[in-house]
């Protein structure tokens, strides 16, 4: 794959890339001076238009052919992907802003959940024998566990054909065999029980109800579905490490009330925390959380006796 051409070019050459949030990364991009990529990094991190000789032949060519490069209106070029550096690795995703119905993700939160993800497998008492990453996105997930449990069958199950590109594209990359990309809404196209259930899914109030960021009407909706599906089907001693978000209203957290509920009808036991306690503050300025004081990302572990 071409893709995977460019990103062992890309980690060979150094490059190296910390992606930030949309609110941050729009910011950086609009200070005078920032309007044209200067460097590998501008293009290929901050998303920025380039004239063309900036980069190597062979970096353009590979952006080419993977169908990953376009021409803007006054004769610049623009890559369609970027790359971002996770756990000593390189992971391909969308290109900044991601807006297209199809985008994925990757940024703090993928950082946050696959810390999360890691921080578990690595406390178990118990193998990881088979586990799955429900909306996997970029993969992230999914090769943070394989890598740390080798002789365990990882899927990564998204409704995003794009996601699953990529996914494949990252695992080949990190040189993980073990991970496999499958499409799949929520659990319903896999079959079996899991040692394991990680998810990132959409959390937050989207009023254009983009699939990879839309979480529904509260924005934890589909959180509390894979708390529902996660019930179902993980196996013995199983455990669910779901990262998400919620919007705080006078002091009282809704999504952590709904979950509580929902899990009181399972024998799941169960742990909650707050990750950050205020994340994504420009959203508050916006109808979807006139309601809210703050937004807060949060890890729920859910575990089977």
């Amino acid at each position: 794959m071409t893709l995977v051409e460019l990103g062992r070019e890309l980690r060979d050459s150094g490059y190296h890339f910390t992606t930030v949030t949309p609110a941050t990364h729009e910011r950086v991009n609009r200070r005078p001076g920032n309007e044209r990529a200067k460097s590998l990094r501008d293009v290929l991190g901050w998303s920025r238009p380039f004239e063309p000789g900036l980069l190597p032949d062979r970096i353009v060519k590979l952006l080419d052919a993977a169908g990953a490069l376009a021409t803007t209106g006054d004769g610049l070029q623009r890559s369609l992907v970027r790359f971002s550096s996770y756990d000593d690795e390189i992971f391909v995703h969308s290109a900044f802003p991601t807006n297209a119905e199809d985008s994925v993700f990757f940024g703090p939160d993928t950082y946050r959940m696959a810390d999360a993800a890691a921080a578990h497998v690595e406390a178990r008492s118990r193998p990881v024998r088979r586990a799955v990453d429900i909306g996997c996105g970029t993969g992230a997930g999914a090769i943070t566990v394989a890598k740390r449990a080798p002789g365990a069958e990882v899927l990564a199950v998204d409704i995003n054909p794009e996601a699953l590109r990529f996914a494949r594209v990252n695992a080949e990359l990190a040189g993980v065999s073990t991970v496999r990309p499958c499409h799949s809404n929520l659990l319903t196209d896999v079959d079996g029980t899991f040692d394991l259930i990680i998810s990132n899914p959409p959390f937050m109030i989207d009023p254009a109800g983009r699939a990879y960021r839309d979480g529904g009407e509260h924005g934890y909706e589909l959180s509390l579905s894979i708390i529902g599906v996660a019930a179902e089907r993980l196996a013995e001693g199983g455990s669910l490490v779901l990262f998400s978000g919620t919007g705080i209203v006078e002091g009282q957290d809704p999504f952590r009330a709904a979950a509580a509920e929902r899990l009181s009808e399972t024998d799941l036991t169960w742990s909650y925390r707050e990750v950050d306690p205020d994340v994504y503050d420009e959203e508050l300025d916006g109808p979807a959380y006139a309601h809210a004081e703050r937004i807060a990302v949060v890890v729920l572990t859910a575990t089977r006796p």
